[in-house]
């Protein structure tokens, strides 16, 4: 393979790159963060759109909740009301919000003299309306039907503060149609025209999204610094769907500024330490600079949009540079120092020509990697392998133009050393593989076994409040309210309710039916709040001097109510119109030992042991659709697992032209995947969204390093295999060894991320590098020696 190059083309191709660099910089402006919780869950499948019409019919409302525990005064205090009076009032003051419902204005009717439930409005029944006492109101909430746990902790020394904001009506009639389409397309796929129509939905929905979610963003800073001012008489702790979307977009912005910067940091220290020169600096850092513009401004004009899953695209990006960067530059060193009187331009050349090839196919590999993801059903994981494919690729293109024109351009380096006491190292252990052959078998075989022993005890659960590191506010929020206000994951069950018999709003066997299922839900280890009819008919026994009321006396009371009362009462948990019922659970994540799938199949099982096996009853919200993302991560780790060595095991066909060297290629990697699910499983690390892309991502990184030793290996063979291995391990192994180190230490900088999943993907990919460098040094050495002569 010949390549001629010329300080013109070098010119040539910089000012190119440049040029495209600015344009595609240009687009970065319309790059977008969406960490919202959904973005952790799979949109497009059947539980997501159920889950989504089921928000049509319930209709609940956008909130931010305001946990407030007093320090010195007690909750029910003239002082403590007096506070909570003035913090209402300010986030009122906000823009958006609708109104705050707190203690002292939610209706009471309990504490209501000689007023039946029928006779009740909502005037008068509130705290600030009838001026009752706060011993009063403490008493009236002991053991609430509705409130505690609601508004108020069982000991009463925590009240919640529900921020509730004005909907879009806009969103909102979208959001509508979309239900529409979904539910006239049934169990079936869409047809044409309505992938028309949801793509022209979407189209519209987009800008909305982002000035709301924009919106919300400043909400929160606000509210923050309003409850700032309170926090020196009290704890306080904000809760929601939308809070948590903010930490998340707050830490996916910190590890993509954050992480990128200290990978650079550590590959500026580590290449200076390594090549001693800073050229080889300016060189790396302008292929990474240029890939991760380029690649981030495609990202901005195609939509794709950085979750809290593909956060660390960044380092990913600068790592994969710098891995095919740092070949090339011990490649062309190596030239240097054998050949001192060639030109800088013939060095180029005959660095691509040794190094083109497997890069190219390494690269594809690590394509293929991230592609695998690709055949996930779990939408933001799918959206991860977009990223990393098209990134890789980017970097792929920029690396091999941008590399020999700077190089050209700089001029001739002169003769350069590597360290000799690493060439005496990778020498000798050379060596010592080939004359060792059977222990490293041995060895490695029981190491392969110990893993693959772990991989029984690997895991699939988890919450999200596991999800945030310990001394982040989001954890400490989450924490928080899940212990001490009924929970903080949403699960509904909805069930379709006959309507009742002439003006009868419901019989009376629906109501039992609800108040068994009640109560075998609330037996379980792990269920926090639940709010529903029955929790209506509880309070209306308090009302009615501790006698129920027949169906009769129900429908009249809800007919006759306020209609105010009633929406805030019972609209979240009966909708006449669908003829459905809904409890809404709230389970307590923190719960010790809590396995989420057996609990939903108890659930399932109290629900069917009530209404019988043909009961029409939906599982719904966040806590089934997180658990049924769970459930699919062996399924899709399965699959693309399989892909990926189907797909390397042919690529190295198409390189090596060999099955017996593809299927040689194939083995360190297979031991990577051991070795990874082995580490997690023997330390109890769950499998997870992030987690679940390590083995895939890992082996398209690391079969980098065995191409270019099978390569190298091959190229040396003439020579017989132990000299072979020795040449191919002082010139291959030592820029593996120099990428591994910069590989490892990058993702090692992922630790700090205030998101877990990240930490271990750094974590556990470091891992996975690493004995992906000591496998490829040994084991392939061992394989080749043997059955590649």
């Amino acid at each position: 393979m010949s390549l001629r190059f010329s300080r013109r083309g070098a010119w040539l191709v910089v000012l190119m790159l440049v040029a495209v660099t600015a344009v595609l910089g240009y687009q970065v402006r319309h790059f977008e963060i969406d960490a919202s919780a959904d973005t952790l869950l799979t949109r497009d499948n059947a539980k997501y759109i159920e889950y989504t019409q089921l928000r049509q019919v319930f209709a609940p409302e956008e909130f931010i909740l305001v946990a407030y525990r007093p320090k010195e005064e007690p909750l029910f205090s003239a002082q403590t009301f007096e506070r909570l009076r003035s913090l209402r009032g300010e986030l009122m003051a906000l823009d958006r919000v609708r109104t705050v419902r707190s203690i002292l204005d939610v209706p009471f009717p309990t504490l209501a003299d000689g007023r039946s439930l029928r006779d009740l409005d909502a005037d008068g029944l509130t705290v600030d309306d009838a001026g009752w006492a706060p011993s009063a109101v403490a008493a009236a909430l002991e053991g609430h039907p509705i409130y505690e746990n609601l508004i108020v902790d069982d000991d009463q020394t925590v009240t919640a503060l529900q921020i509730l904001f004005e909907t879009d009506e806009a969103l909102e009639t979208l959001e509508a149609d979309k239900v529409r389409i979904r539910r006239e397309a049934g169990d079936g796929p869409l047809t044409a025209e309505q992938e028309v129509e949801l793509a022209a939905i979407d189209e519209q929905m987009a800008p909305i999204e982002k000035r709301l979610t924009g919106k919300r963003g400043e909400e929160i800073e606000s509210i923050r610094d309003i409850v700032a001012d309170y926090e020196g008489e009290a704890d306080i702790y904000l809760g929601g769907v939308h809070v948590l979307g903010q930490q998340l977009i707050d830490i996916v912005q910190s590890d993509l500024v954050v992480f990128g910067g200290t990978v650079l940091l550590l590959i500026a220290l580590l290449l200076l330490l390594l090549f001693r020169d800073l050229r080889w600096i300016a060189v790396c850092f302008a292929c990474c600079l240029a890939s991760i513009v380029c690649t981030i401004g495609m990202f901005g004009t195609f939509g794709l949009k950085a979750t809290a899953i593909s956060a660390n695209f960044i380092a990913l990006q600068l790592i994969l540079t710098l891995a095919i960067a740092v070949h090339l530059i011990v490649q062309f060193r190596e030239l240097a120092r054998a050949d001192t009187d060639r030109t800088v331009e013939q060095l180029v050349s005959d660095t691509l020509a040794a190094k083109a090839a497997p890069i190219l196919y390494s690269a594809g590999s690590t394509i293929i990697g991230f592609a695998a993801l690709l055949v996930s059903d779990i939408q933001p994981v799918i959206s991860f392998g977009w990223m990393m494919s098209i990134a890789m690729a980017v970097t792929l293109a920029i690396t091999l133009s941008l590399f020999p024109a700077m190089v050209i351009l700089m001029g001739h380096p002169g003769a350069a050393r590597e360290p000799d006491w690493i060439r005496r190292m990778l020498a000798a252990l050379g060596r010592w593989v080939v004359a060792r052959r059977v222990v490293v078998v041995a060895c490695v075989s029981a190491f392969a076994a110990f893993c693959i022993v772990g991989l029984f005890g690997l895991d699939v659960e988890n919450s999200f409040i596991d999800y945030f590191a310990m001394d982040t506010d989001a954890h400490r929020e989450l924490t928080f309210i899940d212990q001490n206000l009924g929970g903080s994951t949403p699960l509904d069950i909805v069930i379709d309710v006959p309507a009742g018999e002439g003006d009868l709003l419901l019989t009376a066997n629906t109501f039992t039916d609800l108040q068994k299922i009640q109560a075998l839900v609330e037996r379980h280890a792990g269920i926090g709040k639940i709010l529903s009819l029955v929790n209506f008919t509880e309070l209306a026994r308090e009302v009615n001097d501790g006698m129920p009321l027949t169906e009769y006396e129900m429908t009249a009371a809800y007919k006759l109510m306020d209609a105010d009362l009633r929406e805030s009462l019972l609209g979240s948990y009966y909708s006449p119109e669908s003829g459905q019922a809904r409890l809404s659970i709230r389970v307590e994540d923190t719960t010790e030992g809590l396995d989420r799938g057996a609990l939903l199949g108890k659930l399932n099982e109290d629900v069917r042991a009530v209404l019988g096996d043909g009961a029409g009853y939906t599982m719904s919200s966040l806590f089934v659709l997180y658990e049924d993302v769970l459930q699919k991560l062996s399924r899709s780790q399965v699959q693309s697992l399989l892909i990926v060595f189907v797909a390397l095991l042919v690529a190295f066909l198409a390189f090596f032209r060999s099955l017996k060297l593809a299927v040689i290629a194939l083995i360190p990697n297979l031991l990577v995947v051991a070795v990874v699910f082995g580490t997690m499983a023997w330390f109890g690390i769950a499998l997870d969204l992030m987690t679940m892309t390590i083995a895939a991502v890992a082996m398209g990184i690391a079969v980098d390093d065995t191409v270019h030793y099978m390569h190298r290996y091959l190229h040396e063979a003439r020579a017989g295999a132990e000299a072979a291995v020795t040449a191919t391990n002082t010139s291959v192994g030592l820029a593996m060894c120099y990428t591994t180190i910069i590989l490892v230490a990058g993702f090692l900088a992922l630790i700090f991320s205030d998101f877990v999943p990240t930490t271990l993907f750094g974590v556990l990919t470091g891992v996975a590098l690493t004995s992906a460098l000591v496998f490829d040094l040994t084991v392939l050495p061992v394989l080749l020696t043997r059955f590649a002569g």
